[in-house]
């Protein structure tokens, strides 16, 4: 009677192809959950921006623009609006900028918009649901991607 010790080819054949399967039907899973995940961290750097902006108007009476390009160069007096959605570029997913809102002055209403995957930040990154998320100083909510509707909760 002849032992057999480990496994056949055909045995180990299987389970590659087993664990080939499920992880191909994993992926795509933990993908939408990535993106997902860095979603909420551009929503709620654009929370915190907003929050910040608020302060900054109750003590100046006017919103501050701002954008990487300023904050890197020390222009306009606003080094406390970070452009970037963590704490480092290049750990963030998402580059911000605040603009004044369309058709008003920046002394009346900012818009801060939160773009995924700059130069600035993870380049690699992309949100091909939402795209650009915005949030302005009257509340409204936006994103200028197909699923827009659903992109905040």
């Amino acid at each position: 009677m002849h032992r057999q010790r480990g496994m056949t080819l055909i045995e180990v054949m299987i389970v590659l192809a087993i664990v080939l399967i499920l992880a191909t039907l994993a992926y795509p899973s933990y993908a939408g959950y990535v993106t997902k995940s860095r979603r909420i961290e551009g929503q709620v750097a654009l929370l915190e921006t907003m929050q910040q902006q608020e302060r900054y108007f109750m003590r100046n009476n006017t919103y501050a623009a701002f954008s990487a390009s300023t904050v890197e160069a020390g222009e306009g007096g606003t080094p406390q609006f970070r452009p970037w959605s963590s704490a480092s570029a290049q750990r963030s997913a998402y580059e911000l900028e605040g603009r004044a809102c369309a058709g008003q002055a920046v002394a009346d209403c900012i818009e801060v918009r939160a773009t995924p995957g700059t130069a600035q930040v993870d380049s690699r990154f992309r949100d091909p649901d939402c795209g650009t998320l915005t949030l302005d100083s009257v509340g409204r909510r936006g994103a200028s991607g197909p699923s827009a509707a659903t992109c905040w909760p």
